[in-house]
């Protein structure tokens, strides 16, 4: 398995992964899985700010996929992104989203971006909380049941990681 930089062609098997995670879990808050359409926009979003949407693949076949986009809009966040890791159900527990979460993390690391946040849908998602522990994420707080999906009341988890020392010099 290696991690690639996505291009359109990987966008069906990427939207077959999220669609999964959109109708059978609670990592995302979506209820109807968007199109490969719509995913490609949050491709193009991502690299016209110059950041990276990833892939974990095995020849031809797409494992899981993570991006970074800006946090909010506003320009006072301009240094601060929000990342997302999908790793297909079959392939979960094999070191896929770590593989991925590394990379993303390396490559953010090298832009002009200060902090990364995770928003992680669900306080019962232990996968993705651990997972994000590892790699270096703190836990931030916790906006409980804000979400409403499967008939019950969800909360977001909000986790953080600096990707600068605090001390490091604003770059644009």
């Amino acid at each position: 398995m290696k991690v690639i930089d996505a291009t359109p062609e990987h966008f069906v098997q990427i939207q077959a992964i999220y669609a999964q995670a959109v109708l059978e879990g609670t990592a995302s808050f979506e209820q109807t899985p968007p199109s490969v359409d719509d995913l490609l926009e949050r491709l193009a979003a991502a690299r016209e700010r110059g950041l990276p949407y990833l892939l974990a693949v095995d020849g031809e076949r797409v494992h899981g996929y993570a991006y970074a986009l800006p946090y909010r809009a506003r320009i006072s966040y301009q240094y601060t992104i929000e990342n997302s890791v999908y790793v297909a159900v079959d392939s979960q527990g094999k070191g896929v989203g770590s593989a991925l979460m590394s990379e993303l993390i390396a490559r953010c690391e090298a832009g002009p971006w200060h902090q990364m946040i995770a928003v992680i849908g669900d306080s019962a998602n232990a996968g993705s909380i651990a997972l994000h522990r590892r790699h270096g994420f703190r836990h931030i707080g916790t906006l409980e049941r804000v979400g409403r999906k499967f008939d019950r009341w969800l909360d977001s988890v909000f986790m953080q990681r600096a990707l600068k020392p605090e001390s490091a010099p604003l770059k644009a």
